[in-house]
Parts: structure tokens; sequence; C-alpha cells
């Protein structure tokens, strides 16, 4: 079953768009090793739209969404962000675009229509972290046994059984 949608970015200076996504978009991201960052993006959505013409079909396109496209702008100028164009209406949302190192284009917009919530999921390993299917079950270990707040009753000595005892067969008549 399909989970989401990986994007790919082609740049001429990769090691300034990486820097680019992580401190100035500030997309949370997970370090791969040798430099490589994967941005993950708590959520995603996906459009088709027509061309007139079929020679431009196969094209496509990345956005990035947000809630609010006058508050988002702003911050992202003070961050040094220069936007291609004037914020626009476009019927389906709010657009501009602005270009990130290696001349990556990108459109910034705030869409119109409202976003089906997407449903929780739980938490997943690491690919690293999970087995291989062909690897045999680990064997079952016991359940580990829970801590109480409270101490164990303690015995009574000897003694105190052996005094109870007396107590008890002095109240009770013997059988014979």
């Amino acid at each position: 079953m399909i989970r989401g949608l990986h994007g790919l970015f082609y740049s001429s200076e990769v090691d300034s768009m990486r820097a680019f996504l992580r401190d100035v978009l500030r997309l949370p991201f997970t370090d791969v090793g040798q430099g490589w960052l994967i941005f993950d993006l708590p959520e995603a959505d996906l459009g088709v739209h027509p061309v007139d013409d079929p020679a431009s079909s196969g094209k496509h396109d990345l956005s990035f969404y947000c809630d609010d496209i006058e508050g988002t702008v702003a911050d992202l100028r003070s961050r040094g962000v220069v936007f291609d164009k004037e914020i626009a209406d476009h019927g389906y949302g709010f657009v501009t675009y602005f270009t990130m190192p290696g001349g990556v284009h990108v459109q910034l917009y705030e869409p119109k229509y409202q976003k089906r919530a997407a449903p929780a999921r739980a938490a997943r390993k690491p690919a690293a972290a999970r087995k291989p299917a062909a690897r045999k079950p680990a064997a079952r270990k016991p359940p580990a046994r829970k801590a109480t707040k409270q101490p164990a009753p303690r015995r009574a000595a000897p003694v105190k059984r052996a005094k109870a005892r007396g107590a008890r067969a002095k109240a009770r008549p013997r059988r014979r």
C-alpha cells in the first residue's frame, strides 16, 4: 500500500540546497550519512493538472504549502529568501514562487480547499533497525515481572507460628 510521496530536487549546488532546506525552510530531516539529508514532511498531497500541448505532458513540479502565505512569506524573507513573484490568487489557492540554490524554482501556496486530516499511524522503526523477513523469530523471553510498590508480605518467624499453633490447639479439643 502506498503511504506517501518521496520527492527529489536535482541541484548543481547540493550542499547549499540541503543547508537551505534545513536552515532556512527549517524542514525536519534525518541525516543518513555522508552528507545525505532526507527531509521528512509531516504531510503531502498530489494533484493532476491538464496540459494544452501533448508535447508538454510528463512534466512534474513540487510545491510547498502553508496555512498563512503572507506570514510565511514575511518569515522566509526575514531569513533571506527572495521571491520571484508577488502573491497571486490562482483559484485553488494563493501562490508565489522562489528559487532555491542550484536554480530550483518552487511554488509556495496557501490552499483554498480543506485538507483532510491524515490518519494517525504508529511510529515505524528505521529500515536499518528492522529485521529481515527471512530471519527466524527470536526465542521468546518470559514476560518481565512488574515491580510493585508494596513489599512482599513477610512470613512469620517459626517461633511465632509454633505459638499460634499451640494457642489453636488449646482452644480446640483433640480428637482421638
